[in-house]
């Protein structure tokens, strides 16, 4: 029997409030275990909670991002569960009545081409703490520093079918987030992480089938390993006859596969009541429009732009606008440069490469967009050749120095000087008779050889733009003058 997955992620996004949801702490990440703490977010008796402010309207932003409805009217609840890191005995969410419902992102995959995932509900939470275990000792220690960071729980509907489309929807949700900058998107730090609900049923079955839960995955490669370890999973476990059991697990990424954690909790295991240290929340139309007219460009609007303003392809736009920070970096390189296209093919080759070669983001390179706006000048005007660049740029992402410097240190500047090539031209094509015969009776894939010989004796300086007529030129003639 052929099965079809149907898959669900919730994802828990870390707001970039500078201050707890409830308290006035610091969201700082790295301080000492338990500095960012008060009475409030440790659940000291007789404290009560103020809703930060900043927090709702990032979690307004997002929603408008993601085309979701934004309630007048939203509620917190206590959802009760017992655990070191959650020293109330409870977490302050929002279950009945969320912030937003029914939004929907757009993905596009090459196995199922594009497609529209709804968004059930955003809700506004606070987090848990850490707990860290002894690797000697058969103790846990406890961090409350991350207990009342603000969060939003983006919930999407069960339309996802495969571990592709999940991570195609988590980037796309995660760029969004760091447009619009309401979230770092650290996924190491904890900033970003997801959920997700795998169940198989029969192909052409309405009926959903028994789900497991994969929490706290923090990485896309991860989420779509674990996605496609669980399918593989559940459809041996019905193909023998047996049932998927309603569990959590957790992905074990040194293994490659899921372990099982414990039984699936459901919502009247939490017992949710509403909060009754909170009034409900009031969204008017002021604020709405408010944070509307603050919104940025998103990434399916700056990739349009992209396509419009520059005549870049479709998926050369998207390559760079792939990310913020991507975007910022191409578009203050090519200011002042006239190749725009020159520009984005070595941004998305020699930049891209070699970031991801040594384990980089966009913000972390030694090579800023205005010495690299540089280099492409160079290469604009003619001042350095192709090969001469990649030779300065290698450079420039080792030392982080100035491109001109670079090339006036090693003596790299192209020659361009038409009397000089030809002369240089003319000794090698007297030195290389054999050759020269060969490529005139008609072996023309020579020709590399002569322009490697230039190149060669120019110490890669010549200008290919002058050097290859004056080759065709010299060997033409002299097939003439033997004619």
């Amino acid at each position: 029997m052929a099965f079809e997955p149907v898959i669900g992620l919730e994802v828990h996004a870390q707001l970039k409030t500078k201050t707890k949801i409830f308290c006035s702490c610091s969201t700082q990440f790295g301080r000492s275990p338990n500095a960012n703490t008060c009475p409030v977010c440790t659940g000291m008796p007789g404290v009560l909670p103020v809703l930060n402010r900043q927090a709702v309207t990032f979690a307004i932003k997002a929603s408008l991002a993601t085309d979701c409805k934004v309630a007048r009217e939203s509620r917190f609840d206590r959802k009760n569960y017992f655990y070191p890191d959650l020293p109330k005995g409870y977490q302050i969410t929002q279950f009945a009545a969320p912030i937003a419902q029914h939004g929907h992102l757009d993905i596009e995959t090459e196995e199922r081409g594009k497609r529209t995932i709804g968004i059930t509900r955003i809700h506004m939470e606070e987090d848990a703490g850490k707990l860290i275990h002894d690797p000697i000792g058969d103790r846990s220690m406890v961090d409350l520093n991350r207990t009342g960071v603000p969060l939003i729980e983006i919930v999407s509907e069960p339309d996802i079918r495969t571990a592709r489309e999940a991570g195609a929807y988590l980037r796309k949700l995660h760029a969004i987030l760091k447009y619009i900058d309401v979230c770092d998107g650290n996924m190491e730090e904890g900033s970003f992480r997801c959920d997700a609900n795998i169940s198989l049923r029969p192909v052409g079955q309405e009926e959903f089938g028994t789900r497991a839960e994969l929490k706290n995955l923090n990485s896309f490669k991860n989420v779509e390993k674990a996605i496609n370890y669980e399918i593989l999973r559940q459809t041996y476990v019905l193909e023998e006859g047996n049932s998927v059991v309603q569990e959590t697990r957790l992905w074990d990424p040194s293994k490659n596969k899921t372990t099982s954690m414990r039984g699936k909790e459901e919502a009247h295991d939490y017992r949710y009541f509403p909060d009754p240290d909170l009034v409900p929340l009031i969204v008017d139309e002021v604020w709405i429009k408010s944070v509307a007219d603050q919104m940025p460009e998103l990434p399916e609007q700056k990739q349009a732009r992209f396509v419009d303003q520059f005549h870049l392809s479709a998926y050369d736009a998207q390559v760079l606008t792939a990310t913020i920070d991507l975007a910022n970096y191409f578009e203050e390189t090519i200011q002042g440069l006239t190749d725009i296209k020159q520009a984005a093919n070595w941004t998305m080759t020699t930049l891209l490469a070699m970031l991801n070669a040594k384990g980089l983001n966009i913000t972390q390179s030694k090579v800023s967009a205005a010495a690299f706006s540089s280099l492409l000048k160079l290469l604009e005007q003619g001042s350095i050749n192709a090969n001469a660049a990649k030779t300065v740029f290698e450079e420039m992402a080792a030392s982080g120095k100035d491109p001109k410097e670079i090339v006036e240190k090693n003596g790299l500047e192209q020659m361009s000087d038409q009397t000089e090539l030809e002369k240089i031209v003319e000794a090698i094509i007297i030195d290389n008779p054999k050759e020269a015969a060969a490529y005139r009776d008609g072996k023309t894939k020579l020709f590399s050889f002569f322009m490697g010989q230039v190149m060669k004796q120019t110490r890669g300086k010549a200008d290919p733009k002058i050097v290859t007529p004056l080759i065709k030129s010299k060997l033409d003639k002299d097939q003439l003058a033997r004619s």
